[in-house]
């Protein structure tokens, strides 16, 4: 150290203090960063959300400035048909889906419909009415629902596809005691299956 200055050796112990404080540093900050990542979860990833403090309320439900308990899209379709004190019992009911297939579809496969559910074009409900008259039923047809009512029975029908409530067709056969309701499917692709 003879050979170097007294500002060289003061240089250099200052560089030395400031290397070894920020080594001694960059292990406390390994230290913080190894307990935050232990403590880090699922719901951390991404951007932090952000907090409103004048808006408290959900972004998935807001509530309309009325005395409604709740909105129409709240309530499914239907629901106004349900009633819990009725007595009438549910009558035994089978939904079927049909097609339209002619031997060009059955033997060469032209059209390209396969027999899955999305190439159906109607949809058969029979419902078995034991002990009733054809002028006794009461039937009503929404996009999603069916509702039937009898004297003595009462079905209120979730349908599993969405229908055109204005074109189908009903029909009671009375050696059966049956009720037959063909409703035709409304698909959102029905434009590309129509050949």
């Amino acid at each position: 150290m003879d050979c170097l200055g007294v500002s060289s050796v003061q240089n250099l112990q200052a560089l030395s203090a400031l290397l070894s404080t920020q080594q001694d540093d960059d292990d406390d900050e390994e230290r913080r960063n190894a307990t935050a990542c232990g403590q880090l979860g699922p719901g951390h990833i991404g951007p932090p959300p952000k907090k409103d403090k004048d808006k408290e309320e959900s972004t998935a439900y807001v509530k309309k400035n009325s005395k409604d308990i709740w909105s129409e899209e709240e309530v499914a379709e239907g629901s106004q048909y349900d009633d819990l004190a009725d007595p009438r019992p549910q009558p035994e009911y089978e939904i079927i889906l049909k097609q339209s297939v002619g031997t060009e579809d059955l033997f060469l496969g032209l059209s390209g419909k396969d027999p899955s559910s999305m190439c159906c074009e109607a949809m058969l409900v029979k419902i078995k009415l034991p002990d009733t008259k054809a002028t006794d039923v009461v039937l009503d047809v929404k996009e999603k629902f069916l509702d039937l009512r009898t004297p003595k029975y009462k079905l209120g029908l979730h349908l599993p596809h969405p229908i055109h409530s204005h074109e189908g067709k009903a029909q009671f056969f009375s050696e059966r005691e049956e009720l037959e309701v063909t409703l035709l499917l409304n698909r959102s692709m029905d434009f590309i299956s129509v050949q």
